[in-house]
């Protein structure tokens, strides 16, 4: 007896079967002998939430800002707090001589931020990432600033020390830590949320900043100087930030002058 000829396109569907069940079994099988130390520093990985203690249900951390309609670790890396650090540069908006523009309604000083559209989403954003396992946050800010609004990545080996010497220059100077803690993020799910820690770093005179050229790189698509208004539309958070550094630093924000910064 001739046995029957499977036809291509089923044993094409057989294969791809086989495969995703021998992924799941090994995917189980990871899990099963995956045992973090949640709320603690986990070898290089820092597993503690920069909002104290969150609870551990069936061997899975829970959201500490409730539910999400989202179970397991979904697209984040890390069960639990996935810790971000997020660099504001920010400089005033200038006229051809020099002098700072301020805005015709409020009066205020124009404030600029660099900003980056994201290629996962299209969306403008802070040009921040992810804390990498041992990283200092100071180290994962001017490492992102300079891998996705300058293009360090792509950058000669004399190039990259050029550039770090400028960047040692303007993250070396004073700073101010706007925002540290949970965040909203389409990613979050029940079990897996970001946290970020939000830094400006401002350069006053403009002149740090006039010897970098921004060029997009790794994660962005693009990279330019905007205007801080309540008219930017951001990515996530990024728009809370941006205008808890209005207030600081006491830029324009709003044309109408019954709103302020205040409150947030």
């Amino acid at each position: 007896m001739v046995p029957k000829r499977i036809p291509t396109t089923r044993l094409g569907h057989l294969l791809t079967q086989v495969q995703k069940f021998n992924a799941a079994r090994f995917l189980m099988k990871s899990e099963s002998s995956f045992s973090p130390k949640f709320n603690e520093k986990d070898g290089h990985v820092e597993r503690k939430s920069q909002n104290g203690l969150y609870e551990i249900e069936n061997g899975r951390p829970r959201n500490p800002a409730g539910r999400t309609g989202l179970v397991g670790r979904g697209l984040l890396g890390r069960w639990g707090p996935n810790h971000a650090a997020d660099p504001i540069i920010t400089r005033w908006k200038r006229d051809r001589s020099g002098n700072k523009i301020t805005h015709p309604i409020s009066g205020k000083n124009i404030l600029q931020f660099v900003a980056i559209k994201r290629k996962d989403c299209g969306e403008w954003a802070i040009p921040g990432g992810m804390v990498d396992p041992g990283e200092k946050i100071s180290a994962t800010l001017k490492r992102e600033f300079g891998e996705e609004a300058l293009n360090s990545l792509q950058k000669s080996g004399a190039e990259k020390r050029e550039l770090e010497e400028k960047l040692h220059k303007l993250f070396s100077q004073e700073h101010l830590v706007i925002y540290k803690g949970y965040v909203d993020d389409p990613r979050n799910t029940d079990n897996a949320w970001m946290e970020t820690e939000a830094v400006n770093y401002h350069d006053e005179t403009g002149e740090i900043m006039d010897n970098l050229t921004l060029e997009a790189g790794d994660d962005a698509g693009k990279v330019k100087w905007v205007d801080i208004s309540d008219k930017l539309k951001l990515y996530a958070s990024h728009f809370q930030f941006i205008k808890l550094v209005a207030e600081k630093r006491d830029a324009h924000w709003s044309e109408d002058s019954e709103i302020d910064c205040h409150g947030l």
